[in-house]
């Protein structure tokens, strides 16, 4: 693909990272990096043959500290309803994606990820988060809906409802150590050890059944607006199919011929 113009972007060994790149802004938010994101998550969902994982992290002192207060807020103020009602539209696709991606998705997160920052970080399948990394749900204190970009559905069932109430409305600071007690963070690990402790994730999903891990997260996203008898039928349903494909069988063969399988998500 041709690379976007607004972040930092590289594809290498089955792995596709995006990296927010405006450091000197806390690599805030542009029309054009949500445009990008969005168009960008679209496309990997058709290349789970060739991109198995994706990472998003920041350069700099931060990880994303949402959306630009000049070039966001200050330019939708200028726009009718219907123009922001698109702009808005857009935001959440990129989160939708990044959750119905086949793909699993880690979010590397140092220093500050606020706003919708905060949002991309929660829609990732695993968070990393430096010792110095915190997270701000901002909405409510710049007068706007606690609700936006679909974490009303999301964060409650992450952290539950009465942490998610209290992060949205009040908009506090949630610290690295907070937000691994609330189970926010996948794993919090010195600033200086954050790369590595991606890399060692990565390596663990790369070596997984693709559509094994495709399947997992699509049930974890339908699990969400299914009751309990639904689910389980889902579920038998899916294993049904998974166990009459080639990666359960070359599992198989890999245990009995005493090697490593060569799962191809087939």
């Amino acid at each position: 693909m041709n690379r976007p113009l607004h972040f930092d972007y590289e594809e290498r060994d089955g792995v596709a990272t995006v990296t927010f790149s405006r450091p000197e802004r806390l690599n805030s938010l542009t029309f054009e990096v949500y445009a990008e994101i969005r168009d960008l998550t679209r496309e990997l969902k058709t290349r789970e043959d060739e991109i198995k994982v994706m990472v998003i992290r920041g350069q700099g002192r931060g990880f994303c500290s949402g959306g630009d207060v000049d070039e966001i807020i200050g330019e939708l103020l200028k726009r009718d309803t219907r123009d922001v009602y698109e702009f808005a539209h857009m935001t959440g696709e990129c989160v939708r994606n990044l959750r119905e991606m086949p793909q699993p998705v880690v979010a590397a997160v140092n220093g500050v990820a606020a706003g919708a920052g905060a949002v991309l970080a929660a829609a990732a399948d695993i968070r990393v988060l430096a010792e110095s990394a915190s997270f701000r749900f901002l909405f409510t204190s710049v007068g706007l809906s606690g609700g936006d970009m679909g974490i009303c559905w999301l964060l409650p069932r992450i952290v539950g409802l009465g942490r998610a109430t209290e992060a949205l409305f009040l908009g506090g600071k949630i610290t690295s150590r907070q937000a691994l007690d609330w189970g926010l963070a996948s794993k919090v690990v010195d600033d200086g050890q954050l790369d590595s402790a991606v890399i060692e994730y990565v390596d663990q999903l790369k070596s997984l059944a693709p559509w094994g891990v495709a399947m997992t997260k699509q049930m974890l996203n339908w699990s969400g607006s299914s009751d309990y008898s639904t689910a389980i039928e889902m579920e038998a349903f899916t294993q049904s199919l998974l166990m009459s494909a080639n990666d359960f069988r070359e599992f198989h063969a890999g245990f009995v011929g005493k090697r490593k399988p060569r799962f191809r998500g087939r």
